[in-house]
């Protein structure tokens, strides 16, 4: 229901930068024609803004959109991706680096698979490697598979049984070497496809035939980063009672394993448990020798590295920062922080940690309590694994698309010696070729981060507590205005426009201020009520933080206000979106269009909770320009795009 980076993406259509009299003319602006063979010398032409010819185009962005689902190493220290491919209808694969500079990347996953999890809809960590043995996910029918990476032409063998269909998916699994088992978080949706059981079980790696998996952990509605300890005596988890916790407290426990009866006898609780620390820990790592870390903002709001010291059950923090060194848990899978060196003298981790809204990559000196940053291109990390004597990151800047490079560092490994580009591809906050799509035609772009948003301490974010629908929609109408007197835009041309909780803000802002002149939402929230009901349960308690009252949830609800819309919408949905039902977009268009105002749906067969065919990224982006184009800016694109029939208008 929310987009896991929590921000509104805000368009502004107007000129850049020139004065009230110029806004008022609409004056045009030049540019250059890209050079070509037929053209002597390069030829200047004028147009609106908004409306200027750009050799971005929809099929660079829509093509350019391989993201990446994670990154490891296998027993030879070799690079392997998870890569989604617009191209090839959102499919993920697996990609292997190339064994020599010059060769091409290998593909690991048989074209008829997909390497992908349905579990908690949001997916993540969707496969595992240990040595030469990957463990992965198979989109289409959700079992987990086998194979080996060295072996040419090793197919991938089940594991799990097969139930008929995508009912019972696996996420977050771990190798446990003591039993020859694979433990790993399964949700089970066969008896309740609304309310699905969550469990931990362990699945045989060296059975002839396929088991069922057994259940070691069960009782709760979700579980997280199960982790073996290397001395084969614990197993961490997370127990997360609601994802509303992550505002409060999460149950953080630590189960120790009985050799002889591979169950579980004894239970600690490391953190979530004291009344008087509010905190939301994750992430929890064993190091080679047996010590347990993990990131929780107990101390300072902010999500910051601790250890547990057993001998004491004393939990320690690493090197107190007012930083973040974790993400929001809206997928499985995440690593931030690696151990690089352990042993009695000294324990070094590199880690990634966002301040000011940049992120550092740094070595934290345990021992020492020191953290010393290094100096690498990327201004946002997401994704760090150890290598052989390097670290791959996932990253990317200003200048960077979203990449994976090999970091090598000195002995000391307190400077980067070699900075190395694996894997490329298009980028999420940063460079975006998206976001280019609309500047390099003229348009002014704002992203938002409203309150509520990670990255900024647990203040921040507590902002949004009992006001969805109010602290993000005021952020962002407050954005648009200070541009507007600053004079930076034009205050009669502002378009607002959001995806998922942005969607939601963007109906809000529609429905209860006058700011903006048009909006697009795609899969965003028109009832949240109705959401309340019908969205899946990893999300089902959300709005009891954020909405606290059923009174508050209607009067929030756009549909509940549709005499107060005022301007022309564009609404885009999935028509397999557990996360925000179809529901919710059909019941505000058909509203919208017997109200009279300009109105358009476009429904994609095949999408979830976000767009991953290349066709649908491209036909998505060109439908809000030209809609925009034609109900607020009035010019004719530069682009040959057809337009869609827009209620109420046509």
């Amino acid at each position: 229901m929310i987009s896991p980076s929590a921000i509104l993406l805000l368009e502004f259509l107007s000129p850049s930068l020139v004065d009230q009299t110029q806004l008022r003319k609409q004056k045009t602006m030049a540019y250059s024609l890209p050079y070509s063979e037929t053209t002597a010398k390069r030829e200047r032409v004028t147009a609106p803004y908004g409306s200027w010819k750009s050799p971005i185009t929809a099929d660079i962005v829509s093509g350019a959109s391989k993201r990446l689902g994670g990154i490891s190493v296998d027993g030879e220290g070799c690079l392997i991706w998870l890569e989604s491919r617009p191209n090839e209808a959102g499919r993920s694969v697996l990609v292997k680096e190339p064994e020599k500079p010059g060769d091409e990347p290998v593909d690991i996953t048989p074209k008829e698979f997909a390497v992908r999890t349905a579990c908690q809809e949001y997916g993540g960590g969707a496969f595992c490697i240990l040595g030469d043995t990957l463990v992965s996910s198979n989109y289409r029918d959700q079992r987990l598979y086998k194979q080996s990476l060295h072996l040419k032409e090793s197919l991938p063998l089940p594991i799990t049984p097969d139930y008929g269909g995508p009912s019972v998916c696996y996420a977050d699994g771990v190798f446990d070497g003591r039993f020859g088992r694979y433990v790993t978080v399964r949700e089970d949706r066969r008896e309740n496809s609304l309310n699905p059981t969550t469990t931990v079980v362990a699945i045989g790696l060296g059975e002839k035939d396929i088991q069922e998996p057994k259940v070691l952990i069960s009782g709760n509605d979700f579980y997280a980063f199960p982790r073996m300890d290397p001395k084969d005596t614990y197993v961490t988890f997370f127990l997360i009672i609601y994802l509303c916790a992550i505002f409060t407290s999460l149950p953080y426990h630590i189960d120790c394993l009985s050799t002889s009866m591979q169950r579980f006898y004894k239970r600690l609780c490391v953190a979530g448990h004291n009344p008087k620390h509010v905190e939301s820990p994750t992430e929890p790592k064993w190091s080679p020798e047996g010590e347990l870390f993990f990131i929780t903002d107990r101390q300072n709001g902010f999500w910051n590295l601790y250890k547990w010291i057993e001998s004491a059950d004393e939990v320690l923090p690493l090197c107190p920062l007012n930083a973040e060194f974790a993400r929001p848990l809206w997928v499985f899978g995440m690593n931030s922080y690696e151990v690089i060196q352990s042993n009695e003298w000294k324990t070094l981790i590199a880690c990634s940690f966002r301040q000011m809204g940049r992120s550092h990559l740094a070595i934290i000196d345990v021992l020492q309590s020191s953290l010393v940053s290094l100096d690498i291109p990327f201004t946002d990390i997401q994704d760090i694994t150890a290598g052989n004597n390097c670290l791959y990151i996932e990253g990317a800047s200003g200048v960077l698309l979203t990449s994976v490079a090999k970091v090598t560092f000195n002995d000391k490994r307190s400077e980067v010696i070699d900075f190395q580009i694996i894997w490329s591809s298009s980028p999420d906050r940063v460079l975006n070729l998206s976001i280019q799509y609309w500047t390099s035609r003229g348009w002014a772009f704002m992203d938002v981060n409203y309150g509520g948003s990670t990255g900024y301490g647990r203040e921040f974010i507590e902002r949004l507590l009992g006001c969805w629908g109010i602290v993000d929609v005021d952020d962002c109408c407050s954005c648009a205005q200070f541009l507007v007197e600053s004079r930076k835009v034009d205050g009669n041309r502002l378009c607002i426009t959001g995806v998922s909780a942005g969607g939601y803000t963007t109906l809000a802002a529609l429905a209860f201020r006058e700011t903006f002149r048009a909006g697009a939402s795609l899969y965003g929230v028109a009832d949240l009520n109705m959401l309340k009901a019908e969205t899946h349960k990893f999300e089902s308690p959300y709005l009891d933080n954020f909405v606290v009252s059923a009174k508050d949830c209607y009067e929030r609800s756009p549909i509940n206000s549709v005499e107060k819309f005022s301007c022309p919408i564009i609404l885009f949905q999935g028509l397999e979106d557990k996360v925000v039902p179809p529901d919710q977009a059909c019941k505000i268009y058909a509203a919208l269009k017997q109200k009279g105002l300009p109105v358009a749906l476009v429904e994609y067969e095949g999408e979830q909770h976000g767009f991953r065919k290349a066709e649908n990224i491209k036909f998505t982006l060109e439908q809000q320009m030209l809609f925009f184009a034609r109900l607020v800016g009035l010019f004719d694109v530069a682009d040959e795009i057809t337009p869609i029939k827009i209620d109420n208008l046509d």
